[in-house]
């Protein structure tokens, strides 16, 4: 029951960040397009990818073993699939911040965010090389001694991802040299927390579903 309530939070304030971001970048941004000549247009791709597509995809990959309904080979299929397609929406959304650069003579890979960001995205991608390795061809053993360092790593680098999250918005911020008072700031902080407790919240689903089973 504690596990539910926590997802049910978890999913309200990652709808919450979700609402926000695109009043951000729709409303003060305008608007979302990989393919545009305008380079803002091409950049919101990629803070939108990288949540909605990647953070909030992972999110519900993480928590499916305890939302959705079924036998364990279903639940095991829905968190393989949902993170194959966080990777695959995640990368359109790195290659958007690329093309980005390019468009406004920017250099690649300089600031904390872009390590953090990059090195997450890599490390997920052989957490889930992994897990599709020992689902398919490792016997029950190797399964069940692996299972926690998988679940371990999984949560770590779902808070590595939230921290790429929240220094990419502060990173943007200071990019677009908003005051500190201005809507846009307000609406800024108000999606990097809902993200923050969107995290916090589907962490601790897990944990509380591990405790009491």
């Amino acid at each position: 029951m504690a596990s539910y309530s926590t997802s049910v939070l978890a999913h309200l304030f990652g709808i919450i960040a979700l609402i926000l971001m695109l009043v951000w970048l729709l409303h003060y941004q305008g608007g979302i397009e990989y393919d545009s000549d305008n380079s803002s247009r091409v950049f919101n791709v990629h803070p939108f990818l990288m949540f909605f597509g990647f953070i909030f995809l992972v999110g519900q990959a993480i928590m499916s073993y305890h939302t959705v309904p079924g036998t364990h080979e279903t639940k095991k299929t829905v968190h393989m699939t949902l993170h194959f397609i966080a990777i695959v929406l995640g990368i359109v959304g790195i290659c958007a911040v690329f093309k980005f650069h390019d468009m406004v003579y920017l250099v690649d890979v300089y600031s904390l965010h872009s390590w953090i960001g990059l090195g997450t995205f890599c490390l997920f991608g052989l957490q889930w090389l992994f897990g599709l390795t020992f689902m398919f061809q490792g016997t029950r053993q190797s399964r069940t001694a692996m299972a926690p360092w998988h679940i371990a790593g999984g949560r770590a680098l779902f808070f590595m991802a939230i921290c790429a999250a929240l220094t990419g918005l502060m990173e943007r911020t200071a990019m677009l040299r908003l005051l500190p008072h201005q809507r846009e700031s307000h609406l800024i902080n108000f999606t990097g927390l809902a993200i923050l407790l969107f995290g916090v919240f589907v962490d601790m689903t897990v944990g509380l579903a591990h405790t009491y089973t």
